[in-house]
């Protein structure tokens, strides 16, 4: 077995120096004065509606466009602030989905539209017969050109006009959203940002809300009657709204009873994992090993059902090897910091939210939460639950990570969306599989905002075959459920990081890639995620011989983080090898972007370096010079927006090695940085990439691999278990000095 290997390295910086040319049409498109008329028409009937609005000072105008809208395809002119005035993206009902994009702007503005839009039909009429094309544009922004006569006296100029062309080739309507909420009870909702404060708002409607009802500037608790109030006076303020209550998955519940005693040491210097779930039992055989704190109102009662499910997570968390031997990681024993947030089946949303942060915040030592928790109602495919957005804020702004199971459904229940906070971008959310490596009969499916792949992994949680042994109050009772299969997975995350030292960033990209394989995925990637991690720790961290794999982390400053001196081993002037490579980063997120809900963009190339241009292992062509990659293909196929990455090439029976185009076999690494709302945004984005090559001679060529990495600038480290482990035992010896 090889070892993985940490390469440190310098990642060279570079600011973005292609210069965007004049707005223009795709090529061989164009665009006649009757489009431009009927945005005209919506623009005023909009205005006319906001004008005699008395609650909001501005009006809110949603973009419906043609497509899914790359940022640079979104208006540029019209509604004039453009991409900074957006509050909220979906998609709409099509089978071809395509954008919604709302705005909020000030009346001006939307007056100013509505002026610089009939100028410019004006001159699409008046100087180019009410048509206008690609090779129009183009030869009237040629240098040389003289367009003075053709906007002379015009309140446009040249490139305005040509902003508000493009703008009108994508947009298909402007409207106003509908209100489609149906919920009748206490809910959390989500209202459009805009220049007026929300509590003031919500006087104007009659609405008064406490403080402690205000999660955030636009998101606030309502009661029945406060929503209803809302709907009928001001629905357009809606942007999202979801249940309060959500009711506990129940297939977790099923218990066979198997009663037993056990016994188990003390705790000694073993690492701490976090549990957030139901209530713990004192009376168990483990309980030394779980410190408990219960976060429920003092009105809420706590009955002995209540105890059984965070009971069972903490068993699998501390002694889970001990109760099921056959499921051995090899990982040892956890303590747990237990947080009690639900009760009698169900947990509140809102609760958990005002609690969840401040849990984190009180254990900044505790980098692994495990959520075992999950929502039976379906994610929205428009937005992020409240939960799934805490979660990915606290993971943005700490350096810990949450570990969430997938949820579950019935057996006799047709496929069905995975439920809240499983929805969280930036946590590791885990479905479940049988012995054989098959979907449960109980999994649901992403993915998440009809794009993000979630789960990211699976493991075995137990099935009506083979359950999971765990500790309840009850007694030893057997098991299954995703509830059962994340915490599996805690404890291997927790074990790369505590024990072995990895970064949250090496750790979870590991995890994740070792679920991959070089085969096509078998099932599909939305019920069982990238693939099923190996259950020992030393097949996550070691490799086959006749592989090696390494990781290599750093920073985006600029928008190209890139390394062009990775020397990848060369036998006979070529590559004898195959890759694959996973990238995982922790990015700001905004909710209130609705699909659009990641910030920031790393794009990955990765391969064999020639003229300074990486030929990617995945053939990714994005900004290559020449080419124009559509956003809908660059989400598919390159996972444009995920904040993980995962490419490869097949194992086939005839694979060849690969030309090297340079002496010593360089490879390069790149990183496009790309910001949706702020610039800075992915300015200091920590990442981790996992690579793996396989030789495909089954030669084992790590020591040259090695050698050539310290001839070239890189620092070599072994991630090597049992010298790791030394290392950890020491650096946590309690040192007793002589009085």
């Amino acid at each position: 077995m090889n070892s993985t290997l940490q390469l440190k390295g310098t990642f060279e910086q570079r600011k973005n120096d292609s210069a965007f040319g004049s707005p223009n049409l795709p090529s061989g498109e164009s665009i006649n004065s009757d489009r431009l008329e009927e945005l005209l028409s919506d623009l005023e009937r909009l205005f006319k509606i906001w004008q005699n609005d008395t609650i909001l000072p501005g009006a809110l105008v949603s973009v419906y466009y043609n497509k899914i809208a790359a940022k640079s395809n979104r208006i540029q002119r019209i509604l004039s602030s453009g991409n900074n005035s957006i509050r909220g993206a979906r998609y709409d009902n099509s089978e071809s989905p395509r954008h919604i994009i709302t705005h909020y702007v000030l009346l001006k503005e939307l007056e100013q539209s509505i002026n610089e839009l009939k100028e410019a039909i004006h001159i699409l009429n008046e100087k180019f017969n009410g048509h206008i094309s690609y090779d129009k544009i183009k030869e009237i922004t040629a240098k040389g050109f003289n367009d003075k006569p053709l906007f002379k006296n015009s309140i446009l100029c040249k490139t305005n006009f040509l902003r508000i062309i493009v703008d009108a080739y994508y947009v298909e309507k402007f409207d106003i959203l509908k209100d489609e909420t149906v919920l009748q009870e206490a809910s959390i909702i989500t209202i459009f940002k805009t220049t007026s404060d929300t509590e003031g708002l919500l006087k104007k409607l009659g609405i008064r809300i406490d403080n402690n009802r205000i999660i955030d500037e636009t998101t606030i608790y309502l009661y029945p009657d406060e929503l209803s109030l809302l709907k009928a006076k001001a629905p357009y303020l809606i942007s999202m709204a979801v249940h309060d209550l959500s009711e506990l998955t129940k297939n977790d519940f099923e218990f066979a009873k198997n009663i037993e005693t056990r016994d188990i040491a003390s705790p000694n210097n073993e690492p701490t994992i976090g549990v957030i779930d139901t209530s713990f039992a004192q009376n168990v055989y483990f309980s030394e090993w779980v410190e408990t704190t219960n976060l429920l109102s003092k009105d809420i009662p706590i009955y002995e059902n209540d105890y059984i499910h965070g009971t069972a997570v903490c068993s699998i968390i501390v002694d889970g090897p001990s109760l099921n031997p056959d499921l051995d990681d090899g990982c040892g024993r956890f303590k747990v910091k237990h947080y009690t947030v639900a009760a009698g089946g169900q947990f509140s949303s809102f609760s958990i939210l005002k609690d969840i942060e401040k849990i984190v915040a009180m254990n900044p030592d505790i980098k692994v939460w495990n959520l075992s928790l999950g929502s039976k109602l379906e994610v929205n495919s428009n937005f992020i639950s409240p939960e799934a957005a805490i979660l990915d804020k606290i993971q943005c702004e700490n350096d810990v990570i949450f570990i969430i199971a997938g949820t579950n459904k019935k057996d006799d229940e047709k496929d069905k969306a995975i439920g809240s906070p499983a929805d969280s971008i930036n946590s590791l959310v885990v479905n479940s599989v049988t012995r054989k490596g098959e979907p449960v009969s109980y999994t649901r499916k992403g993915p998440v905002l009809s794009f993000f792949i979630k789960p990211d992994i699976a493991y075995f949680g137990g099935d009506n075959l083979n359950k999971i042994q765990v500790c309840t109050n009850r007694g030893i009772e057997l098991v299954q459920g995703t509830s059962f299969a994340a915490p599996w997975v805690s404890r291997k995350m927790c074990y790369l990081m505590s024990v072995l030292g990895l970064s949250r960033e090496e750790a979870k990209a590991l995890l994740i890639h070792s679920s991959t394989t070089w085969q096509k995925q078998k099932f599909d990637i939305f019920k069982i995620g990238h693939g099923i991690i190996p259950q020992r720790i030393e097949d996550i961290v070691n490799t086959k011989d006749d592989e090696i794999q390494f990781i290599i982390s750093g920073v985006s400053e600029e928008y190209d983080t890139y390394n062009y001196k990775l020397p990848i081993p060369v036998h006979q002037n070529k590559h004898p090898f195959i890759a694959k490579a996973t990238l995982c980063y922790f990015p700001k997120c905004s909710r209130n972007q609705g699909v659009d809900y990641t910030n920031t963009e790393l794009d990955i190339k990765i391969g064999r370096l020639k003229d300074k241009e990486i030929k990617s292992i995945d053939n990714n062509y994005q900004d290559s010079k020449g080419v124009f990659t559509q956003e809908k293909d660059a989400r598919q196929y390159f996972r444009k927006w995920d904040n993980v990455k995962h490419i490869r090439e097949v194992l086939k029976t005839r694979n060849m090695p690969k030309l090297s185009y340079t002496p010593k076999g360089l490879w390069g690494i790149s990183l496009k940085t790309k910001n949706r709302l702020n610039p800075e945004d992915g300015r200091g984005l920590k990442f981790s990439i996992v690579v793996t090559l396989k030789e495909l001679n089954g030669v084992n060529r790590i020591d040259d691999f090695i050698r050539n990495c310290l001839l070239n600038e890189w620092f070599v480290n072994k991630v090597d278990i049992e010298t790791r482990i030394d290392i950890h035992n020491i650096a946590e010896e309690d040192i007793h000095f002589d009085e």
